[in-house]
């Protein structure tokens, strides 16, 4: 049976990041293996994300923007994100850095699905789906998608589709990217919206985005992407369709359970990950995986922080109450929120990296009363999930 010091359990997007932060850090010494059935490679699909520049990161940007466009039926909104900016990273350079990582770490690849990890506190017992023992490792890092350690009181979705749409001639503004369209028809129960993200004057990513409880079909995806584009003003029949995204972003109060075994973390949205409010997730990605691969080089356990603080956990839960109730608009709340605070705030505040009086601030710029009513309510659901029986006190 083969021995490891360090499992990691999936390669997509956190597994990646991961490896490349663990050479980037220069963690020699330990044997390391990636277990997943496929190879990730090339394009299958596209992360945005706001920060600062940033050496390790850059290379691989496909494009980046310091301003961005928030649309809403009052107007157009131009924001000035210095010293932030909005930036666009591709699958496939994210890929190749994690596939070089793994020639220089001499990290050994098992091709085969993942099914039981059991841990006995000392190692983990890294299992096939017949249950055959894969590998026994020191720590394992799943990044796997898997379900919230217990159902929210809220629970919606990003979901959405794009198009790469490539034209002959300048159509597009390459030096802004649109964040939020809402100009959009807004469905009964939820927020939807348009967004670009220009790569070059006759090349974009042209995307439609809701956040409610339930998925659309095929037909109403290209619907919403047609009707986005006529917004824009722009000639589909003039244009060529390269790509199609596709994706489903969880946006839920429900806790994740980040650390569910003592030598088993989860990283990516299963690690807690992904922004409850909005369904970003790339920034927390690779802030957890250089904690973790700072942790190991000091030879610590790989155990990152938590990706947002609590503070900003219920309020997120707070915000997706308003929205699921109706007590609040999504593009009004949105408006509100750019519109009463510098740019920079609000994307440092959907990043968890504003303190305790900027909070305050953005707090003070929602709309007071329906959210002191989803406060109020928030706090209730709280109380009964608390006063509820577990199932092993209901089997006696």
């Amino acid at each position: 049976m083969n021995e490891v010091d360090l499992v990691l359990v999936g390669g997509g997007g956190a597994g990646s990041l991961l490896l490349a932060a663990l050479d980037r850090h220069d963690v020699r010494g330990l044997r390391i293996a990636v277990v997943d059935p496929v190879r990730k490679r090339g394009q299958d699909r596209t992360w945005a994300f706001w920060g600062r520049p940033d050496a390790d990161l850059d290379p691989m940007l496909s494009a980046s923007w310091q301003r961005v466009e928030v649309t809403t039926s009052a107007g157009r909104r131009l924001l000035d994100l210095a010293p932030l900016r909005y930036a666009m990273v591709r699958s496939a350079p994210v890929y190749e850095r994690a596939a070089e990582a793994e020639r220089r770490l001499g990290v050994t690849r098992i091709d085969a699905p993942v099914g039981a990890l059991d841990d006995d506190g000392a190692t983990v017992a890294v299992r096939d789906d017949d249950g055959r023992t894969l590998l026994r490792a020191g720590w394992v890092l799943d990044s796997r998608p898997r379900p919230p350690h217990r159902p929210g009181r809220t629970s919606w979705l990003q979901h959405f589709r794009g198009w790469w749409l490539e034209s002959a001639t300048p159509v597009f503004d390459p030096g802004r990217a649109v964040l939020m369209d809402f100009r959009t028809p807004q469905p009964a129960r939820g927020v939807s919206f348009g967004y670009v993200l220009p790569v070059s004057d006759r090349y974009a990513l042209v995307e439609y985005t809701e956040f409610s409880p339930e998925l659309l079909g095929d037909a109403g995806y290209d619907a919403g992407l047609r009707g986005y584009a006529d917004l824009l003003g722009l000639d589909l029949a003039a244009l060529t369709v390269r790509e199609v995204e596709n994706g489903v972003i969880p946006m839920t109060d429900a806790p994740f359970d980040g650390r569910p075994s003592p030598r088993v973390v989860r990283l990516g949205t299963a690690g807690g990950a992904t922004r409850p409010s909005t369904g970003f997730t790339f920034a927390a990605m690779h802030r957890q995986a250089d904690e973790v691969a700072r942790a190991l080089a000091a030879g610590r356990a790989p155990v990152p922080r938590p990706a947002y603080p609590r503070r900003h956990l219920w309020m997120d839960a707070v915000a997706l109450r308003a929205l699921d109730r109706g007590a609040v608009g999504g593009p009004e709340f949105f408006d509100r929120l750019f519109d009463r605070n510098p740019a920079e705030r609000v994307l440092r505040f959907l990043d968890g990296a504003t303190s305790p009086a900027e909070d305050l601030a953005v707090m003070r710029s929602s709309p007071l009363l329906p959210m002191t009513s989803a406060v109020l309510g928030d706090a209730a659901g709280r109380l009964r999930a608390r006063l509820r029986p577990s199932p092993a006190d209901l089997r006696g």
